[in-house]
């Protein structure tokens, strides 16, 4: 009941498009299991088209319909189709991805079906990560769901650590930087060169801090209350490349495409050789970037993404061969850099409300001139340096260091609760409380 409150809480009535798929999945996983044959195949795709249908109408269908439009008015022709006036269902791409992993791992035999249909609603309606995830697989959540929670002491100060990070990164980093972001990026078209490339760069760590809090939060709560969620992020800004990147960026929606999608085609595709892992990336990722939002800005995000993936597994030989002769830390540091820079490069488009204010910002940013604004008031441009500072001397640490120096999980008991009192201080005077909602729930 508490998961249903918690979702009603922004629209009640949408509780009903959550029951409509909760109901079709939980009869088709069983069905799925009992019957034999092509008959299996059907309920499975009836599972499917309810749940990417619904998420096609609230998400796609005004995106497909003005591109619709735009087509046919080359042609000089009226689209007859009306526009929806709708809002999208907060975390609908999160949970519809779950559900859809339940009754394809039963389609598959991997996991039983779920026969009471209370655990099965909680299982896609589990509210720590209903909204943003991490996506979880049934393997993982439905088992615990029958499992008795205890108090366990040791469990609820863990779980309340890793809130109190994602605290820090949402409200004392994220929502600060975002007053710059945000102030550069509406005004984008009188900014400098080195402006813009600052404000990509803050952006950089505005998402970063905005969604692995929320997940550090969800997965923190679910911890306090006895359960156990997948990690979502593991130091992406010290990935070696792009492919690197995403095995550590969203890796709980990461996992799901090479699971459900990528897999799948390789395997089916695989008399073509390599080609196949090259069609595969390149389709994951344009739906990976589809997934994200209905714009273009989003399906570009995907599409360059892909297309460095590719030319990495391409090149992949080659570039061995090349680095082998050259210090592993100067190989090492110089892919940090670049698939930082890319990831940068790529996250304009995220950013952007349209392509060609994506692409003025690139070719600005590319002259690089015109004096830095640092904005008003000043002091904020100064903190979120400071902290873009901490946190990547935060992700150094747990990248190289993580089992050698400890903070929240030190032994030392006055070293630990400093850190706990730093934390909250950090909160109470730097925080900014009305930064508004977490960028992935759009999603």
């Amino acid at each position: 009941m508490s998961s249903c409150y918690f979702y009603m809480a922004y629209i009640p009535v949408y509780i009903l498009i959550l029951g409509f798929t909760i109901v079709i999945d939980y009869f088709a996983g069983i069905y799925l299991e009992e019957k034999k044959g092509k008959s299996r195949k059907l309920f499975l795709i009836l599972s499917l088209v309810a749940n990417i249908g619904i998420l096609c109408i609230f998400k796609y269908y005004n995106f497909i319909n003005e591109n619709l439009s735009l087509l046919l008015g080359t042609f000089s022709v009226n689209n007859p189709i009306p526009y929806l006036k709708i809002l999208l269902p907060i975390g609908l791409s999160f949970h519809t991805f779950q559900a859809m992993s339940y009754t394809i791992e039963v389609y598959r035999g991997s996991q039983k079906a779920e026969r009471n249909f209370g655990i099965y609603a909680l299982y896609v309606m589990f509210y720590p990560q209903l909204v943003a995830g991490p996506i979880e697989r049934p393997q993982n959540l439905l088992h615990q769901f029958y499992e008795k929670h205890q108090f366990n002491y040791a469990r609820i100060v863990d779980g309340l650590k890793q809130m109190l990070k994602g605290f820090v990164k949402k409200v004392v980093i994220a929502d600060r930087v975002a007053i710059y972001v945000d102030t550069i990026y509406s005004t984008s078209d009188i900014q400098s060169g080195k402006t813009l490339a600052c404000a990509a760069f803050f952006f950089a760590f505005q998402i970063y801090c905005d969604f692995s809090a929320y997940s550090d939060i969800a997965i923190g709560s679910a911890r306090v209350m006895g359960f156990d969620l997948m990690s979502n992020f593991n130091t992406p800004f010290f990935s070696r490349s792009v492919t690197d990147f995403w095995r550590r960026w969203h890796m709980s929606l990461t996992t799901w495409f090479n699971d459900y999608l990528f897999t799948p085609i390789t395997i089916s595709k695989r008399d073509w050789g390599k080609y196949a892992v090259v069609f595969a990336l390149l389709v994951t990722f344009f739906i990976s970037g589809l997934w994200h939002g209905a714009a273009w800005t989003f399906v570009l995000f995907g599409v360059f993404n892909g297309m460095a993936v590719t030319l990495e597994f391409l090149t992949k030989k080659i570039r061995k061969k090349l680095f082998k002769s050259l210090p592993q830390p100067l190989v090492e540091t110089v892919g940090i850099t670049l698939t930082f820079l890319f990831a940068c490069f790529t996250w304009v488009f995220f950013r952007a409300k349209s392509v060609g204010q994506a692409t003025d910002i690139l070719k600005t940013i590319a002259k690089f001139k015109g004096p830095l604004y640092v904005g008003y008031p000043k002091d904020n441009f100064y903190y979120s340096i400071l902290f873009i500072f901490l946190v990547l001397l935060y992700e150094f640490k747990e990248e190289f260091f993580k089992t050698t120096v400890k903070l929240f999980h030190n032994n030392n008991m006055a070293l630990r609760y400093l850190c706990y009192v730093i934390a909250i201080v950090l909160i109470l005077l730097f925080g900014v409380f009305n930064g508004g909602q977490f960028i992935y729930f759009q999603f």
